[in-house]
């Protein structure tokens, strides 16, 4: 599943590719925990087992492909 994060005040977009498997409604939740302010950072982990994290203060849109 591909994740593209645009981050506010930046014309940079971070593109992530995610395991096929992952629970789209789980990895919508976090998102909206993120930008609720629920959550401090969105925490994402690549098919490579790489770890990143997305302030999420910062987070201007996200967008879930297949």
């Amino acid at each position: 599943m591909d994740v593209r994060i645009g981050i506010a005040d930046s014309s940079q977009v971070i593109e992530v590719e995610l395991e096929n498997d992952t629970d789209r409604d789980a990895l919508k939740a976090q998102v909206e925990a993120g930008v609720t302010g629920s959550s401090e950072s969105l925490w994402l982990t690549d098919r490579k087992g790489k770890e990143l994290a997305v302030p999420a203060a910062r987070i201007a849109f996200v967008e879930i492909g297949t």
